[in-house]
């Protein structure tokens, strides 16, 4: 079997940086266990597969991959497969994609990049010490949670999530995204995501953790704001809460275009 696949730089001007996903186009979909193992061959932070539908109202049904399991929301993965389609039909203005855990979400032209939308996942107060532990972060500002499995950490300021050096070890044991974020300097807020659980210790760029953070930073800084995401490769967003939905803006790279050879 021969599957398309495109390499594709998410929220990212350029090619090397932002967050990599593989997109993979299927006529129908394969076991599970193939998709995971198609995954872990293609070995980046997520690969998003998608499956053309007829029903109405959408455009594609869509699941993701990291190396080591499938994930309920990924938007760096969504932004690249909103790139793929988009980029491949000029006539075409929006995408959308069914998804089995996250609804369903959007990604649209907006000049010469795009926006995404996710469902707007507000976090609430919670206690997490063994995972405040693990990332090694001291004293927080503050610590929440969402059930879909994000921890969401507030530190004092960018300089302590730059300097942040968790113990992937200990994270591991927790099925969890586990996000650490402040204020920023350059931009409104910085961030970093790590998902060592999924076997990717520090995920680059993570539309889904924004899902998480725009509804807590909404009421602090204003319905629209920027975020920077502050990992070796880094990437820029722009955000907006409306309503039960969180609108995230970036652009799409896409670095090598081939075919995956499934015997």
């Amino acid at each position: 079997m021969r599957i398309p696949f495109a390499q594709i730089d998410a929220f990212s001007d350029r090619p090397f940086g932002g967050n990599q996903a593989a997109v993979m186009p299927l006529s129908a979909w394969l076991d599970d266990a193939v998709l995971l193992n198609i995954a872990q061959e293609n070995n980046l932070s997520e690969t998003a597969f998608i499956v053309a539908s007829d029903d109405d109202g959408v455009d594609f049904d869509l699941r993701w991959f990291t190396p080591g399991a499938e994930v309920a929301l990924c938007g760096h993965a969504t932004l690249a497969s909103g790139h793929f389609v988009l980029s491949s039909d000029t006539a075409l203005d929006r995408v959308r994609f069914r998804t089995r855990q996250a609804g369903m979400l959007e990604v649209a032209r907006a000049d010469s990049a795009y926006t995404l939308q996710l469902p707007a996942w507000g976090p609430s107060p919670k206690a997490i010490p063994e995972i405040v532990a693990a990332l090694n972060v001291g004293e927080p500002i503050e610590t929440l949670w969402h059930d879909k499995g994000y921890a969401l950490v507030i530190v004092e300021d960018e300089a302590a999530v730059r300097d942040l050096k968790p113990d992937f070890a200990a994270l591991a044991a927790f099925p969890i995204v586990a996000i650490v974020a402040a204020r920023g300097e350059a931009t409104d807020i910085v961030s970093r995501v790590f998902t060592p659980y999924y076997a990717i210790n520090e995920d680059p760029v993570t539309g889904a953790a924004h899902a998480v953070m725009v509804p807590y930073w909404a009421p602090i800084l204003g319905n629209s704001f920027t975020a920077y995401q502050a990992s070796a490769r880094g990437g820029k967003l722009t955000c907006r809460l409306e309503g039960d939905r969180v609108v995230l803006g970036g652009s799409c790279v896409t670095t090598i275009e081939g075919t995956f050879l499934l015997p």
